[in-house]
């Protein structure tokens, strides 16, 4: 008799012996050294032999010759490309495989996100659209029971609470840091109890985790692979070679340090068992030989298994675990061997995805609002699955993570510029329905560089302002134009302020010939939540600007809410005010580099590279600086770096633009540019960053939590991920940044936070990638320029997230704009009023043809805010004002089980007892049931 949570199909281990659970599988990059289709299709084999095709061609054929073998896959996004090739016979014979347990999926998403530079939704919206397929083709037995990151570069918490709120019974993983494996070693906590959250209530984010023994390789000299070269079992005694003793001998020495009379052992690795045969054979005739042992008084015990498998006989031990509350971040794998770079490395591609994220969400929305018209309107055929599969495979650890060779980075990039090319005529329809109006609408996707065709040509247009939030928005809109006065109204005709300023040096150098504005239109919109509004432009005075005054070292700029003074002397921020709160402290930013270590040193021959963070000394080198004014301020600090510091009318925060590139390397030096706010602020040596742009977790420079770090690079070995903000704080002052993109980033000085910003290395840094981080395009042949934003705010700590949440929500879900030729009056909003602050709209896509998936999240930690970490009711049937809700039914995070049916392996920690309690955190919500409101905790 099994529990929900067991299989039957796990062969029988032997209680009184070591039971060794050997795990064939193989590790398939959805993009790497090769991109996806070469990889699928085994084109290239120059760069790399692999071919996932051929893989699970072979897999299939061997494990139907004999039914005693098991093997795991992981990565959806090939699998359902191969699924699509293969007819009726031999989808039957794949079921029945996956039926018995045979072929059993294993973390099931369409790819193996990373974990330092993706963002929460993002990662929601790829497992569920590879858990999905498995649900529909597999039914209940394709469900994966395992989370699987056995190739990601350090392991955020948040990735932990997503996988137990999905239902994932265990996680298991390869990489953790070398001082860290060393002492769970050494104390048996090599298997832990992941506490992921600390608001929700335990048991609902624990995860139990378990740290594979070889990374995910196999045991050195049991490599069976065609890539592999160490010998074959060998067993004709009559035959030269016979070598069973010899191997059965390596074998039974190999150490294992655990906590049960249960080892797991990962036999496969990058992209084996093309041919099949060659592993199955050999590991066919290990257990048999080793198993032989055991009448000549053995205790050890070889079997096929599953991580499932492993996962059931360590469920049924019963012991208590090492309970872990903390995250698995940085890695480091040698002792000047951080793996901190790429939380910053391609930082273009990163702002990509982030953008292409927010697009994503609202496509899904117009899919939904716009109704059946939006995919098959006035403006042709427009689809969303096309951008869900360019996002999910962006996700994948070595895609945002900037990991990836520089052809397959240009291969994402062009997967997302596709899909929002097919999302554009969805988004286009569904704003005619929802507008009435079948104008045709232009899409500006270079405002960052001030390129837009139809603002800089046409004497009246109107912008549409879409609003992918649950809540309203106020939202500073830069247009480029060439007139030198323009008339701003909104949808009831009344007037807006606006300003027109001069182009920046610095903008018109990084857009080189792609436009031809010499102005901006800069005014302030206001949108409605899950909504739009339109402004209608007009112009009123064509001609050059006049010719603005001598610039002049401003003093200081301010609204009604902030004041920034700026030093006489330097022209660099001073000090920063918070006028509602009469708070004020020093802050001084600046720009610095560091040199690249190029590998050629005493203590380690590390160099700097597209993983590897490995400075040559601890001091950066200072980028001086100059400054102009036009209303905003201007800062050159040299021909590669400069800024503008901007503060709206109606702005709660400072803005500040940085521009960076091409990053000089005539001097033969690699450089890692980052920005350094250094303010009067008593942080003590601790900071917080956030856990894929949800939790927050506290950092303190020189520490580990769980285990005592000797540190031995004292700048990248401070560095941590920031998806969407981070802080540093006293008892009186909170100082928070919010990121535009995942950027590495730390506080080495007491008071201090630096981010990278750009990353150019000249060597390779010995991991795999085998190319230097050496960025530059067709329009930047001589480096790459990138471009992004900070926003800064000044609040008491007390009440500094009821602030800095919903603006790190802005920046990832930003509004979109659309522009038609001529006036256009219409406003429009999908729900009924504004959620409450506390509650986060985070999917509104459609599912069928009848039913579409909400999740509404509580996005306050309990401890965060007075106001605003309290639970929240939300009545459904009052939600939408153009949709009627007929019914809901509860569905787990990743919307592959129902929310009542899922159970899950319960875990005693140490000191501790487990309370199954039910899941309660990010829902899914799908009908036709019966409509209830829902308290969110």
């Amino acid at each position: 008799e099994f529990s929900s949570s067991e299989s039957p199909s796990c062969h029988a281990t032997k209680p009184d012996m070591l039971n060794v659970h050997l795990v064939p599988h193989t590790h398939d990059d959805v993009g790497w050294l090769k991109t996806v289709d070469q990889y699928y299709y085994g084109d290239r084999n120059d760069i790399q032999h692999a071919g996932v095709q051929y893989i699970l061609d072979s897999v299939v054929d061997q494990l139907l010759k004999n039914p005693d073998r098991r093997f795991i896959y992981v990565e959806t996004a090939f699998f359902y490309r191969w699924w699509k090739r293969q007819d009726s016979s031999m989808k039957q014979t794949v079921q029945q495989l996956v039926n018995e347990g045979r072929l059993e999926f294993v973390n099931g998403g369409w790819c193996m996100s990373d974990e330092a530079t993706t963002h929460y939704s993002a990662v929601i919206d790829q497992m569920t659209m590879g858990l999905r397929f498995l649900n529909d083709t597999f039914g209940v037995c394709g469900r994966p029971r395992v989370a699987w990151h056995i190739d990601p570069f350090g392991h955020a918490r948040e990735h932990a609470s997503m996988f137990a709120q999905m239902g994932y019974d265990g996680f298991f993983f390869g990489r953790l840091d070398y001082q860290d494996r060393y002492q769970r070693m050494m104390q048996k906590e090599q298997e832990l109890l992941w506490r992921a959250s600390d608001s929700l209530t335990p048991p609902m984010a624990d995860l139990f985790t378990g740290i594979l023994p070889n990374g995910y390789n196999p045991p050195d000299g049991f490599c069976w692979d065609q890539s592999c070269s160490d010998p074959p079992i060998r067993d004709d005694p009559d035959l030269e070679d016979y070598n069973v003793d010899d191997v059965v001998k390596r074998f039974l020495n190999i150490s294992m340090v655990y906590k049960t009379n249960h080892i797991i052992m990962t036999m496969g690795s990058d992209f084996q068992y093309e041919n099949a045969n060659l592993w199955y054979k050999n590991l066919d005739k290990l257990i048999h030989y080793v198993n032989a042992q055991q009448d000549l008084g053995s205790r050890v015990n070889v079997l096929y298994s599953t991580p499932s498998c492993y996962l059931q006989e360590l469920h049924r031990a019963n012991l208590t675990w090492a309970l872990k509350t903390d995250d698995f971040f940085p890695y480091a794998d040698d002792a000047h061997d951080f793996w901190t770079g790429y939380f910053s490395s391609r930082p273009a591609l990163k702002r990509y995805e982030r953008l292409s994220n927010s697009n994503l969400q609202t496509c899904n929305q117009l899919e939904v609002l716009g109704g059946p018209t939006s995919t098959n309107g006035p403006f042709g055929k427009g689809d969303s699955q096309t951008m869900k599969k360019a996002m999910a495979v962006a996700q994948h650890h070595d895609a945002v993570s900037g990991t990836e060779k520089q052809h397959v980075a240009n291969d994402y990039a062009r997967r997302l510029a596709t899909g929002w090319q097919h999302c554009q005529v969805l988004v286009s329809n569904g704003l005619a329905v929802l507008s009435g109006s079948t104008a045709q609408r232009f899409y500006c996707d270079y405002l960052n560089i001030s390129v837009c065709p139809l603002t800089e040509s046409s004497k009246k247009f109107s912008v549409n302002v879409y609003n992918p939030l649950g809540r309203p928005v106020t939202w500073p809109v830069r247009l480029p134009v060439n007139g030198t006065a323009y008339a701003v109204s909104d949808a009831a005709g009344t007037s807006v302020d606006c300003q027109v300023l001069p182009l920046s040096k610095d903008t018109h150098n990084v857009r080189r010939s792609r436009g031809f504005a010499v102005n901006e239109l800069v005014f302030e919109v206001q949108a409605p939540p899950l909504g739009f509004s339109t402004y209608s432009v007009s112009l009123l005075q064509d001609g050059p600007l006049a010719a603005s005054t001598q610039p002049r070292t401003p003093t200081a700029i301010q609204n009604k809410f902030l004041k920034v003074t700026f030093d006489p002397d330097t022209g660099l921020l001073s000090s920063f005010s918070n006028l509602e709160t009469t708070q004020t402290i020093k802050l001084t930013q600046n720009f610095y580099w560091y040199n690249a270590s190029d590998g050629n040193n005493s203590e380690s021959i590390q160099p700097s590279g597209a993983y590897i963070f490995r400075p040559n000394s601890s001091t950066p080198f200072l980028i001086s600086s100059t400054t102009s004014v036009v209303q905003e301020v201007r800062q050159w600090f040299s021909p590669w770096v400069s800024q503008v510091v901007r503060l709206y009318a109606h702005s709660r925060t400072l803005e500040l633009e940085w521009t960076v590139g091409p990053l000089p390397i005539h001097d033969d030096l690699g450089k890692e540019v980052i920005t350094r706010i250094d303010t009067s602020i008593e942080s003590s040596e601790i900071f917080y960053t956030d856990s894929n742009g949800r939790e927050v977790l506290q950092r303190k420079k020189d520490f580990r939590p769980t285990w005592h770090l000797k540190q031995s690079e004292p700048i990248a070995g401070n560095y941590y991920p920031i998806n969407s903000r981070a802080y540093i704080k006293d008892d009186v002052d909170q100082l928070t940044v919010v990121t535009d993109r995942s950027q590495g980033g730390s506080s080495i000085h007491n008071g201090s936070l630096e981010i990278m910003l750009h990353r150019r290395l000249l060597y390779d840094d010995v991991r795999g990638v085998a190319e230097p981080l050496n960025e530059t395009s067709a329009i930047f042949p001589e480096g790459l320029v990138v471009r992004g934003r900070l926003l800064l705010s000044l609040d008491r700590p007390a009440s500094a997230a009821d602030k800095h949440r919903p603006l790190a929500q802005e920046m990832v879900l930003q509004p979109l704009l659309t522009f038609t030729d001529g006036d256009l009056h219409p406003d429009f909003s999908g729900l009924q009023a504004a959620l409450p602050p506390a509650v986060h709209l985070l999917t509104l896509t459609q599912w069928d043809a009848q039913s579409v998936l909400l999740r509404l999240e509580h996005q306050f930690q309990s401890w965060e805010s007075d106001v605003n970490s309290k639970p929240v009711t939300v009545n459904l049937q009052k939600l939408f004002s153009s949709l009627e809700v007929l019914g809901v039914s509860e569905l787990n995070l990743s919307a592959n089980q129902w929310k009542d049916e899922m159970k899950r392996f319960e875990w005693t920690p140490q000191n501790g007892t487990g309370h199954p309690l039910p899941l309660k955190h990010c829902w899914s919500y799908y009908g036709p049931y019966k409509a209830r409101c829902w308290t969110l905790q």
